[in-house]
């Protein structure tokens, strides 16, 4: 796998001690000024957001990107996190990061997750542990994003970044409880959230929110799930683990890697290095519980987790010097009913008003990885459909979409999630199989790296009719970004990082071999920038750039400079802005030079070409021919609005 034109993962801290915050800032004072918003809640929203966990975060960040919509979050908190739970960045996380511009400073302080090592039972000595192998953590061609190790506090901290910069300048609301939320009702098209002020101040004080859409996501105790019926359903594995951040001088020569430790008699243990290059992650296998027993019932303290650690270890010696964070938990699954406020048999006739997200509709185990991954894409899924219908530009029935296709992801997540936690959970006395752990985790990869998910056909991802066109690029999947060179500068880039988190859809148009004069594309063009049945045309408002909702970029198979920017058709130079100018960015050609063909790399048929829609979240939603009008123009009527 090969990540280094991307830098980052050099930056060392955390040397004499755990300090939170920006690691380029010396003065720690200066790490976290005053932040969140001041004065009363606005009375009126369309959108508000409880929680500022990562999927709150990241359905604000996309929100404030548009001044027109008047979006608020509130946070039961006094303030910003300063020290997360959750760490592990999957690739496709990596990949949104930077549709938000800031997967750079990611990739610079965090930690890069190379190499997973395997250690089992040493057979001469099973007391010991000994490692049995070690493999590359993502596999090669997957994603141009590695797997990174981050804590939690510095993802909010950077979408709050996004959120101040932004037109709306939005920051949250902080210590305030939601007391109640009520839908929207028949008569009432407006939710009413009843909220509680617990700063010094305003102790107590009630304040009330109506709003178009409120979005849950307030944890897995959440306030907004209760209030719409729903509930958390699922089970227990009867496992209890302890989990810890330290910094600790050992002689285990992978403390450096992703660690999986099955020893003979003590249990397991996952390793997690940190961003700085001290820190280190513990994941320790304490006990089995009993049915119905909960994890605190048992008092387990920190000194019991670091002496499990230690003789599961054995022979290898562990001194814990700090301890920046750790607690103990017990391994469930579950997952709410839906993710909106309508029932299943009212579909038809009601449209949703209240949203939940993350922890408040699925709780995952935390050694998979997935539960600050998979929640972010909750919110990336759900934020540009409220964008698209707030701002008239989509039907409100797209908003159902949100729960039918997140609740499929999140069950399929669910369900490797507990075979993972079976596998790493071993049975005290029997030992474990740590080559079909090992197994599991190869064969599983995609999950792990966020890159599984694959949206069913609906009303956002069309049939398979034409993949065999661009095999590579499936329907319902993320868009596989690929290197190519853009027309106009010769510029190295990587095609899937013009999908920005900005709610507009993208049409790639791959051009033919057997075109050579680009006629093919050329048509094309003329019925998107001419045709009343052109969805460019149909959804575009008058007085709008022409890529305002959907964007064209062409890809052609030629080199770049076999290509004549000048012969172009007109809707590949399009005239923008106040002042008209050519915006050159929309042509791009296969980076020859550095053997990376996007039309072998992605399957794509050469002489053909094709269409490839994607949506704002980043996954294909189409595959058609390159003269696939009708079929274009009918996938976007069955959801969008006239402009």
């Amino acid at each position: 796998m090969k990540h280094t034109s991307l830098g980052g993962g050099t930056v060392q801290f955390h040397l004499n001690g755990f300090e939170p915050g920006d690691p380029e800032i010396a003065d720690l004072c200066e790490r976290y000024p005053e932040s969140g918003a001041q004065g009363p809640v606005p009375g009126q929203v369309d959108v508000l957001i409880v929680g500022s966990g990562p999927s709150g975060l990241t359905l604000a960040a996309q929100l404030s990107a548009f001044p027109d919509i008047k979006a608020c979050i509130v946070e039961q908190k006094p303030g910003r996190m300063l020290l997360g739970q959750a760490d592990g960045i999957a690739c496709r996380t990596m990949e949104m990061f930077h549709a938000f511009n800031f997967s750079e400073r990611v990739l610079k302080e965090a930690c890069w997750i190379n190499e997973t090592t395997f250690w089992k039972p040493d057979h001469k000595n099973p007391a010991n542990i000994a490692r049995s192998s070690w493999i590359q953590d993502v596999e090669d061609g997957l994603s141009e994003f590695p797997h990174v190790v981050l804590n939690q506090a510095r993802v909010h901290d950077f979408y709050l970044d996004v959120m101040r910069r932004s037109a709306a300048k939005m920051e949250p609301y902080y210590a305030r409880r939601v007391v109640s939320v009520q839908p929207a009702a028949r008569g009432r098209e407006r939710a009413m959230v009843r909220l509680e002020r617990l700063d010094s101040a305003h102790q107590g004080q009630s304040e009330t929110v109506s709003a178009r859409y409120v979005v849950g996501c307030d944890g897995a105790r959440s306030t907004v799930r209760t209030s719409i019926g729903r509930e958390l359903r699922g089970d227990s594995a009867n496992h209890a683990w302890g989990v810890m951040d330290v910094l600790a001088v050992t002689n285990f020569p992978d403390i450096r890697c992703k660690s999986l430790i099955q020893s003979a008699h003590e249990g397991s243990i996952l390793i997690i290095p940190r961003e700085g290059g001290y820190l280190v992650r513990f994941y320790v296998e304490i006990a089995n519980l009993g049915v119905g027993e909960r994890v605190a019932s048992r008092n387990i303290t920190l000194d019991a987790v670091i002496a499990k650690a230690r003789r599961i270890l054995n022979p290898f010696a562990l001194e814990v010097k700090e301890v920046a964070w750790w607690s103990v938990y017990e391994i469930g699954q579950r997952l709410a009913d839906k993710f909106d406020d309508v029932p299943e048999e009212e579909v038809a006739t009601r449209l949703p008003s209240v949203f939940i997200t993350g922890d408040a509709c699925h709780t995952h185990s935390p050694k998979a990885g997935q539960g600050m991954n998979v929640s972010m894409q909750d919110a990336f899924n759900l934020g540009w459909k409220l964008i698209a219908v707030l701002q008239k530009r989509c039907m409100p029935s797209l908003l159902h979409s949100y729960s039918a296709e997140r609740r499929a992801v999140a069950r399929e997540l669910i369900d490797f999630d507990r075979e993972w936690a079976a596998l790493l959970a071993t049975t005290h006395g029997d030992g474990a199989d740590p080559a079909k752990t090992q197994e599991y985790f190869i064969r599983h990869g995609r999950y792990t790296a966020g890159t599984a998910t694959h949206y069913r056909p609906s009303i956002l991802t069309g049939p398979p009719d034409y993949q065999h066109l661009a095999e590579g690029f499936v329907i319902g999947k993320r868009f596989h970004s690929a290197p190519v060179i853009r027309l106009a500068d010769g510029k190295p880039f990587h095609l899937g990082h013009v999908v920005k988190a900005d709610a507009r859809f993208r049409i790639f148009a791959f051009a033919g071999a057997g075109d050579p004069v680009a006629s093919v594309i050329r048509r094309l063009c003329d019925f998107l920038a001419g045709s009343a049945e052109s969805p460019v045309r149909k959804y575009t408002r008058s007085g709008d750039d022409i890529d305002a909702v959907i964007d064209v970029r062409a890809v052609f198979p030629q080199a770049h400079r076999e290509l004549v920017l000048e012969a172009m058709p007109p809707m590949l130079l399009p005239l923008k802005g106040k002042y008209g100018l050519h915006d050159y960015e929309k042509m791009f050609c296969p980076d020859l030079r550095g053997g990376q063909d996007i039309f072998a790399m992605r399957g794509i048929d050469r002489q053909a070409g094709c269409m490839v829609v994607v949506r704002p979240d980043q996954y294909v939603a189409h595959v058609l021919p390159l003269d696939g009008y009708r079929q274009l123009s009918s996938y976007f009527d069955g959801f969008m609005l006239p402009g």
